[in-house]
């Protein structure tokens, strides 16, 4: 069978999945883009033709520039802790102990977990009236009443943050664990024989063989982080005082809640732009990844 021949048959096999991806993805995206460029509400008639106005008005809105640092703040400080928390409980389910199997698999609980169980369940162990943490803090002598830690702005990120990291650290985990399995038994056995300690060993043996699928969670990681909804949106809602509002959760509240379709359309391209820029860069990590491999 010839080369153009063996082309066509693939093209023909995908031809299924291509149509499928243009309706669900394709249209919806272009119809979004046109929405953008009108005044449309969500209930009512099609609006104007404003042009770039809705990007213009919504770069220069103070709520989306208070928003995207706030955003990018949950990433940044999330996705660093998962990162450390990762490598941690990767470096100590790679010992070789008993029950380790066990522990192994109770690792992989929170992840597995839905996102609106793990909210709901952080939710009652933040709780002001009869929260766990509250319990423990209080008769630990830490601190002398219950606290609202969801409904103070000083507390309700770093909250969330936590929350956060319970339930995606084990994928950075199961990351490294999987890195960890190809670091040649004998190469760390010489470095034990020639006097290497724990931090030189791992500085110099063990993190090499950890940078390139490290990095490719890291990668990974912010992108989710950076369209977080779910979690917060069970949590706090924003709140309060739009102290945890991130974009999908602005771009949520100016399309349905407010019903400016337009502007909504408008700015859930921005975040889509902003993505699209943390998944080209993970393409290009992988590319780098993969050609200093081979």
């Amino acid at each position: 069978m010839s080369g153009t021949s063996m082309t066509t048959r693939a093209w023909l096999l995908m031809l299924p999945l291509l149509v499928v991806m243009i309706a669900v993805i394709g249209w919806p995206l272009v119809d979004t883009v046109g929405l953008s460029f009108t005044d449309a509400k969500l209930v009512g008639t099609g609006g104007n033709f404003v042009g770039i106005d809705n990007y213009a008005k919504m770069l220069a809105n103070s709520n989306f520039q208070r928003t995207l640092i706030t955003t990018a703040w949950f990433a940044i400080i999330s996705v660093a802790a998962e990162m450390v928390l990762g490598v941690l409980a990767a470096l100590l389910l790679n010992q070789d102990f008993r029950g380790r199997g066990v522990l192994r698999a109770l690792m992989i609980l929170p992840w597995a977990l839905p996102t609106v169980v793990n909210a709901t369940l952080w939710r009652l162990i933040y709780n002001p009236e009869y929260g766990a943490l509250n319990a423990a803090l209080t008769q630990l002598g830490l601190i002398d009443a219950y606290r609202s830690w969801l409904g103070e702005p000083g507390t309700a990120l770093t909250a969330l943050i936590v929350a956060d990291c319970w339930k995606n650290f084990p994928l950075v985990a199961l990351i490294a664990l999987a890195a960890l399995q190809a670091v040649p038994r004998d190469i760390t056995a010489a470095s034990l024989v020639d006097g290497a300690g724990p931090f030189k060993r791992f500085r110099f043996v063990i993190l090499p063989y950890l940078v390139g699928p490290l990095m490719v969670a890291l990668v990974l990681r912010t992108i989710e982080a950076f369209k977080v909804f779910d979690i917060i949106w069970v949590m706090t809602r924003g709140g309060p005082a739009n102290s945890t509002r991130t974009l999908s959760i602005l771009v949520y509240q100016e399309a349905f809640s407010f019903q400016r379709a337009g502007s909504g359309a408008s700015l859930a391209l921005i975040v889509t732009l902003l993505v699209t820029v943390l998944a080209a860069a993970y393409a290009a990590l992988v590319r780098k990844t993969a050609g200093s491999a081979t």
